[in-house]
């Protein structure tokens, strides 16, 4: 058992028999179903780099990345990496309790060839995971994203690891993600339901190429589990309460 004391938002990790926790469990399958399509389609067995961003802030996507590397490397033989890439407000080393604020991260690894990924990510023992934080982006935040070795970085952590999530900043507010999402295979669009208006959706898709965007994760949204399905679901996950994920 670890002894990593877990935020309890991250079901991943603290509650993997819970409903919520098997949301996570189907994007797995999702992400494994395309590693097979890429397979089939002679692009190798390299690693899958799949960004997660929002069309705003404050929708959850930093704790659907954590919940979503967790989900692909508990019970599961895959390598996992998971990297902070949200420079302006860095939040997965906070919510994960790694609070050393001296650590390096993606910034340093980008900007210092004497690093890599490797010198600069902590395992998150005991599970397959590996974490990259951000670290301190003295340089402008835009160079290191444009930068030609991050792009490099990636490529080697793909012969390292079998699938890298990246958190990355919001759509909208800047224009980060929108820079990532050149490098990666997916992105994966969080929405606090019954929240985002749909045109701002609308507009933070637009900034996106359509054939990345592997899909629109709803968070938030207890009215199907508690309504309609409830009696369904019942049976599986007895210990659910009446509060949404």
């Amino acid at each position: 058992m670890s002894t990593h004391k877990f935020d309890s938002r991250l079901v991943s990790f603290t509650n993997p028999a819970s409903f919520a926790a098997e949301q996570y469990q189907g994007l797995r399958l999702t992400i494994e179903r395309l590693a097979r399509a890429r397979e089939g389609q002679g692009q190798g067995r390299n690693g899958q780099v799949i960004a997660v961003s929002s069309a705003a802030a404050g929708e959850g996507k930093t704790v659907t990345a954590i919940n979503l590397a967790g989900a692909l490397a508990r019970g599961s033989e895959a390598r996992v990496l998971l990297i902070d890439a949200d420079l302006r407000r860095p939040a997965i080393g906070r919510t994960l309790g790694m609070l050393d604020p001296h650590v390096n991260g993606l910034a340093e690894a980008v900007s210092d060839e004497r690093l890599d990924f490797a010198a600069v990510a902590r395992h998150l023992e005991p599970f397959s995971l590996w974490v990259v934080p951000a670290g301190d982006p003295r340089a402008q935040i835009h160079r290191i994203l444009r930068s030609p070795r991050l792009e490099l970085l990636l490529q080697r952590a793909r012969r390292e690891f079998d699938v890298i999530v990246i958190d990355t900043p919001p759509l909208l507010p800047v224009f980060d993600s929108a820079l990532l999402s050149r490098i990666v295979d997916g992105v994966l669009v969080v929405v606090a339901a019954n929240q985002t208006p749909r045109k701002l959706l609308g507009e933070a898709l637009n900034l996106v190429e359509p054939a990345k965007v592997m899909g629109i994760v709803f968070n938030r949204d207890d009215r199907p589990l508690f309504g309609y399905y409830d009696e369904y679901y019942r049976e599986y996950f007895p210990e659910t309460s009446g509060v949404g994920a």
